[in-house]
């Protein structure tokens, strides 16, 4: 997805007659259905003039132009790219990210400037620090980057255009040479340095060959969070962090270095909703904290996921990943970084009803994970709490950091990296379910993700097994309408539990589930084993991972009820005996099980409906 892809000579006959500005935003009307913020067409306005006249002077008249040009699986968008051939022949294109700064000072992280940006001093990434991830994440993504025979040579820069260069200049300092050497800064006293950068790259022009390639070229599945794990605790991570995700990385580095001489604890709060790469940023943290030498841990309340990357990393490496009850024992500060994962599934306590008397705890779960490291990171997302007894919240955790007088620094993660990077499904699904209140009320449709109704479980079904069996990962889920066998039947295999009409399906294996038939996975690997696609996960072993496509069996737990136009929890037919306890949160709790669920799929999200009109509902709010 792109706002605007033109010829050069186009785009700067646009902008010589103030016309750009004014159609990126009817474009971006156009593909999100809301109008773009007046800060956003400013900005536009301003930098592309600059732009402009660059490749004006720089005489680019036969090449490619794209603008806002939507990443691969994310809904992040690079500024500029310009495609042409270099001196040799080759097809090369050349990203620029542009900003409006006037100055900045330095920070705290390796890869972070100081400037001044929406009404205040931020810490953000460095322009060649952002840009050059902007060219890796493409490098890795876009066939046409890496594809054989002759693959499109990818460079980056930035073009801060209102800078003037000082001596001693912070955006020049040597923690930046490498990163400035991958992704170089121009100012606004380097005009003949970026017009020697582009001319190099660009010299030969023909750019509308490889604008096309660039565009018409189908991206590939990104690589898999769970499938490379053991490469990412390895130090040779498979993602690159991009924008907020690095800024986030960055701070716990160098909190850590802090703690060394700091008595007082740091507490990093990031927030983000599903898809937006939390577990990504946790398990990069891991893999560099460690060869970095310090002592951290992983934690999270998921018993599935926890496995899984105990299962991939192997028996050595799995002794760093922990549950979030397993630090009340342990004394305080013995970890350096305490990384909790899916922080919403933090309980009131560790205690449980297994739990010796003698061994028992009133201390909140909260504060044994602050209290076991000098610097704690909770990654989290408040909806999707989905038991009564799970209490992590950001109000819960900040509650016990002020108790503590720990340092708090928060994050939000705003860009979406599933769904096919589409910010306006997650938002559309918050929306439709009575979540909270978006900008996106209706469902158009979004190039690259696919969200289609089924009639029936075996239709379903069948469709989620084909893309299976075209080796994308795809596995079939329910809402917790059934009750969830104990046992195995005395041959091994699984109950049929889960019962429509005619069709009929084991839930996935419990996971203390002893002597099951061959392939059938426990529910700890139901996602990851190739035997997982014969059985229908829940909520609490589908939470936590992604999925290329998703299948979604929306049960009579929750159901809309078109004469009051409103949603209605429905604890008899719910087979989850914890959270029908719940009493007055019950809808609340139903309400996050079925956004966790829809929210699974990078590529797609196939739904069959059992309640009729709740089907009716969810069409009512689609325009495809």
């Amino acid at each position: 997805m792109r706002l605007y892809s033109a010829t050069s000579q186009q785009f700067v006959e646009d902008t010589a007659r103030n016309q750009i500005a004014g159609k990126l935003k009817a474009s971006f009307f156009d593909q999100f259905r809301y109008e773009p913020p007046d800060s956003e067409v400013r900005s536009w306005q301003n930098s592309l003039r600059a732009m402009s006249s660059v490749v004006q002077g720089t005489r680019l008249d036969d090449h490619g132009m794209i603008l806002e040009y939507q990443l691969p699986l994310s809904s992040q968008r690079l500024d500029c790219l310009i495609s042409g051939h270099d001196q040799s022949g080759s097809p090369s294109a050349v990203i620029v990210e542009l900003k409006q700064w006037e100055g900045c000072g330095e920070a705290e992280g390796e890869n972070e400037v100081l400037t001044f940006l929406g009404g205040g001093e931020r810490e953000v990434l460095h322009p060649s620090a952002q840009v050059n991830g902007y060219r890796m994440y493409l490098d890795d993504t876009h066939p046409a980057f890496y594809e054989e025979p002759d693959p499109i040579a990818l460079h980056a820069c930035s073009y801060l255009h209102n800078y003037h260069f000082e001596e001693g200049d912070t955006l020049f300092a040597a923690k930046f040479d490498q990163v400035l050497q991958n992704a170089p800064v121009f100012t606004a006293d380097h005009y003949d340095e970026i017009s020697g950068f582009l001319t190099e790259r660009l010299a030969q022009g023909d750019g509308l060959k490889v604008l096309q390639r660039i565009e018409e070229d189908r991206y590939r599945p990104s690589k898999k969070l769970m499938d490379h794990v053991g490469n990412v605790i390895k130090g040779q991570s498979e993602y690159v962090l991009l924008d907020e995700q690095l800024v986030a990385y960055d701070k716990v580095f160098a909190r850590a270095r802090k703690g060394f001489h700091d008595r007082k604890k740091s507490v990093i709060i990031i927030k983000g909703g599903p898809g937006t790469g939390k577990s990504v940023i946790a398990l990069n943290l891991m893999a560099g904290l460690l060869l970095d030498g310090y002592n951290a841990h992983y934690a999270t309340g998921s018993k599935a996921f926890t496995e899984t990357l105990r299962k991939i990393v192997g028996q050595r490496g799995g002794i760093q990943f922990k549950y979030f009850n397993s630090y009340g024992k342990i004394r305080p500060n013995t970890l350096d970084v305490l990384i909790c994962d899916e922080s919403h599934r933090i309980r009131k306590s560790s205690s449980n009803r297994f739990t010796p008397a003698s061994e028992r705890s009133d201390l909140p779960q909260v504060l044994e994970l602050i209290e076991a490291s000098k610097v704690g990171v909770f990654l989290i997302d408040d909806d999707q709490v989905v038991r009564p007894d799970e209490v992590g919240s950001v109000s819960h955790i900040r509650q016990y950091t002020e108790d503590k007088d720990c340092d708090v620094i928060e994050y939000e993660l705003q860009a979406q990296f599933r769904c096919a990077g589409c910010d306006a499904f997650v938002s559309w699904v918050n929306n439709t379910l009575g979540i909270s209140r978006t900008a996106h009320v209706l469902w158009q449709g979004a190039e690259g993700f696919e969200f289609k109704i089924f009639p029936d479980p075996a239709s379903l079904e069948s469709a989620i097994r084909e893309k299976n069996g075209e080796g994308l990962s795809a596995r079939m889920t329910a809402g917790f309408c059934w009750e969830w066998s104990k046992k195995p039947k005395s041959d091994r295999t699984l109950e049929l539990d889960v019962k429509i009409a005619d069709y009929e399906r084991p839930w996935n294996a419990r996971h203390d589930a002893t002597r099951l038939a061959k392939g059938i996975p426990k529910a700890h690997l139901w996602a990851y084993e190739p035997g997982g696609i014969d059985q229908i996960g829940c909520v609490y072993t589908a939470q936590g991972f992604e999925f290329d496509y998703v299948g979604v069996i929306f049960g009579t737990d929750l159901t809309y009820d078109l004469d009051r136009q409103e949603w209605v929890g429905r604890k008899e037919n719910s087979g989850d005996s914890v959270v029908k306890r719940s009493k007055e949160r019950f809808s609340e709790l139903i309400k996050n099980t079925y956004r966790v669920l829809l929210s699974r799929g990078m590529k797609g999200c196939y739904v069959y409906f059992q309640d009729k009109d709740t089907e009716r509902f969810f069409r009512s709010r689609m325009e495809i």
